[in-house]
């Protein structure tokens, strides 16, 4: 059996508690075996839960450790540059969650300090190693759907109740297009195969959640016409799809951003009114992302998303939240 890559998590978010983790656990060439948290009888606790050999009260330990090859990094947004570079100058490879960092900026430090040590870097987006991605592309790609015309996304749910939490904090990189925005905005590029030109963004920025943006709803201007709208939000009812539109044919993606890994998951292509489904068995996107990232990393094999797509993802974020600010139309430089 082939080696597996040994991983250390930096921090006990829930996301990292409740599908990340999980998903390595259940991967083919993922292990975890250390998780560090500030407050050490919390990483004690989470480890003895989660079947995790060794736990650590400080991130500087986990970084010391040998025995960890890689790290996944679930921190607040405003941490990820700093311990993505700190994990990098130790020589350990990062899948750092999203949003990758707080601005582009940020993301080209991290991006730099990683190909200085060598080590692999990785943004967060678990949907886009789900099989059914590429059989969208295949399908577009086809030219089944006509012309691509315009493509919706909206990921919306409720949280607002939870105003502790850091996503409700302005200095810690909260807001909706950090927290989950990001997900239709990476889709359209993803799905276009292009970049956008400019961003147009209206947002609720609410005064009880530290004025960060509850709710924001924006347009993306993509080559040859093609438009991204989308929204998302939390402190909406939940929704969690994605819409491509063509001359000929659309297509449909329920829970297009998060799906259930013990259920199989479907999308619907409709083309000249006829509907037909294209349906995959139950699979775990979070143990597909550790395999793939686990390949690039034991087998060299080529990243199916390089480190410079993470800069320009966020390239995109921050025209979004300019222009959500100044209300006007941003351009986005190339």
């Amino acid at each position: 059996m082939s080696r597996k890559l040994r991983w250390g998590v930096m921090g006990c978010a829930n996301i990292a508690i409740g599908s990340v983790i999980p998903g390595i656990q259940q991967s083919a060439r993922g292990e975890v075996v250390a998780i560090a948290s500030r407050d050490e009888s919390k990483a004690r606790e989470t480890a003895g839960k989660l079947g995790i050999a060794k736990s650590y009260g400080s991130y500087e330990a986990l970084l010391e450790d040998d025995s960890v090859d890689a790290v996944y990094i679930p921190l607040p947004n405003h941490l990820h540059k700093e311990w993505t570079i700190r994990a990098a100058e130790a020589g350990k490879h990062v899948l750092c969650e999203k949003p990758f960092s707080i601005d582009a900026g940020e993301a080209k430090e991290m991006t730099a300090a990683c190909s200085r040590a060598g080590v692999h870097l990785a943004e967060a987006f678990m949907y886009r190693h789900h099989p059914r991605y590429n059989k969208i592309q295949e399908i577009i790609a086809s030219g089944e759907l006509g012309d691509l015309r315009g493509i919706h996304g909206a990921f919306t749910f409720n949280s607002s109740a939870n105003t502790g939490n850091f996503r409700f904090n302005q200095a810690m990189g909260g807001g909706a297009l950090y927290d989950i925005g990001v997900y239709p905005i990476s889709a359209a590029r993803l799905v276009t195969g292009s970049e956008p030109e400019a961003a147009t963004v209206h947002a609720f920025f609410s005064e009880h959640h530290d004025g960060v943006d509850m709710m924001a709803s924006g347009l993306l201007e993509f080559p040859g016409g093609i438009a991204l709208t989308f929204d998302c939000g939390m402190w909406a009812a939940s929704r969690n799809t994605l819409e491509i539109l063509g001359t000929d044919g659309r297509i449909e993606v329920p829970s297009a951003y998060v799906c259930d890994p013990n259920s199989p998951s479907v999308f619907y292509v409709t083309v000249r009114g006829h509907r037909r489904e294209v349906k995959f068995p139950p699979m775990n996107h979070y143990s597909l992302q550790a395999d793939d990232f686990a390949a690039v990393v034991l087998d060299e094999a080529a990243p199916a998303f390089g480190q410079q797509d993470s800069v320009w993802n966020m390239r995109v974020l921050d025209a979004c939240l300019e222009s959500a600010r100044t209300r006007s139309r941003v351009v986005i430089p190339h």
